[in-house]
């Protein structure tokens, strides 16, 4: 959400925001804010007015008793009478103007950093660079499931019994890789400054508002029903939630914090399900990295970020790419936002493993946090979050990366510790 402030004053540069990702049917939000903004200044004046003239009133009012003036302090009294009722309706005004402004503004996407290509949807999204080199074998690599079968490491015609496509029971040394990639993340991180961290795993309302956008939220959370509670699609949702309505010293920044947590997501909904495959799944686990940092700190944190997944997947020899994400290809929060891609050999193409998303103080506004500074003075602090690893999907890309013709499948010495020293997994 954007400061009313800045929106007032720079009315065209919001707007050409909006056009630069491709939003236009948002262009009127921006003039019906700008009214609103203007009418919720106007009651709040009137309001001020009102009170200072009561409270003027009030006290003649006792004055004009002493000196036998009855009837004009009746007329006053009834003139305190009208201020009030005055005030208890614009206060309701006020309450109404205020709740459809913030509706509004919470849709107007935040202003992109200029570095940020322009660009429709993904399919515009910009290569930047590539970390390991890009191998099809000569041998034909199976779909992932199947790799998995012969390793008797799956079975999702059992979890659609249980519970309907989009689920899975993960076996024996899959599921234990599976595990052991997450281990593996866990101790990858905290050995690069980060505090390990085990979050709720549903929130409030108040908190999914302030994480995401109304379209996002539509698209992914899943509501309990009868509850103020939601389960959460990524742990940077109840990460960031831990400072909502928070002051933070400024000492004590940055916090540089990775999670884990299950995440679930109605990806059906939102894109559709391969039933045989793990890549979009209702239910899954994940790594991730948050930070709550200075303003001026962010774009040097973006990038320490990203490095990490890259760094992480590069450490289990599998070959990726960072992608660059467009205008249009940016949720309404984010001012800029980069994917971490790794090789599919039997595809020959890279696929989506991770994301890294500078919010600038988007999440910050909503929420409410804010940092005291050795000045005194108070701001809104900065947020970014990052991927490092999330299976099943990544182990698509770990599975057919360390396929060999015998389908067996080896192990890098990475992760050798986390599997009982195992080097191989054979059939």
């Amino acid at each position: 959400m954007l400061d009313i402030k800045f929106v007032r004053e720079n009315p065209e540069v919001v707007k050409e925001n909006i056009r630069k990702k491709f939003q236009d049917a948002k262009l009127p939000l921006v003039d019906e804010v700008i009214g609103l903004d203007k009418k919720n200044r106007e009651i709040k004046q009137e309001l001020q007015a009102l009170q200072a003239d009561r409270n003027r009133i009030s006290k003649s009012i006792g004055k004009l008793m002493k000196e036998g003036k009855k009837e004009e302090a009746e007329n006053a009294k009834a003139e305190v009478v009208r201020n009030q009722n005055r005030v208890a309706e614009l206060t309701e005004n006020e309450r109404v103007v205020e709740e459809d402004l913030k509706k509004k503004m919470m849709v107007i996407p935040n202003i992109i950093d200029p570095s940020v290509p322009i660009g429709k949807d993904d399919s515009e999204n910009v290569e930047i660079e590539r970390f390991g080199e890009p191998v099809v074998p000569d041998f034909e690599i199976p779909y992932h499931t199947e790799i998995m079968e012969k390793l008797n490491g799956i079975d999702m015609d059992a979890a659609g019994r249980v519970a309907g496509n989009g689920f899975y029971y993960l076996i024996g040394d899959i599921a234990r890789l599976h595990s052991a990639c997450l281990s593996y993340a866990r101790d990858f991180m905290i050995d690069r400054g980060f505090t390990y961290v085990i979050p709720p795993y549903m929130i409030r309302s108040a908190v999914v508002d302030g994480v995401m956008s109304f379209a996002e939220m539509e698209n992914m959370m899943y509501k309990i029903e009868g509850e103020d509670l939601y389960l959460i699609g990524t742990s940077e949702h109840s990460m960031i939630g831990r400072f909502i309505g928070q002051t933070i010293d400024e000492k004590k920044l940055p916090y540089t914090l990775t999670s884990y947590s299950p995440c679930f997501r109605k990806e059906k909904g939102a894109h559709g399900i391969e039933e045989r495959g793990v890549y979009r799944i209702h239910q899954f686990e994940k790594q991730e990295m948050i930070v709550v940092c200075k303003p001026e700190e962010s774009p040097m944190w973006y990038d320490r970020l990203w490095q990490n997944t890259v760094d992480y997947f590069r450490s289990l020899e599998i070959p990726v790419r960072t992608l660059e994400c467009c205008s249009g290809d940016l949720a309404d929060l984010k001012v800029k936002s980069l994917d971490v891609e790794a090789w599919s050999p039997r595809q020959k193409k890279y696929f989506e493993v991770g994301s890294c998303s500078n919010l600038g103080d988007a999440q910050a506004r909503r929420l409410g946090i804010r940092v005291k500074g050795e000045d005194g003075k108070k701001y809104l602090a900065h947020t970014l979050n990052n991927t490092c690893v999330a299976p099943p999907r990544m182990l698509i890309a770990f599975l057919e990366n360390h396929l060999q013709a015998d389908g067996s499948v080896t192990i890098p010495k990475a992760l050798q510790p986390y599997m009982g020293g195992k080097e191989v997994l054979v059939p």
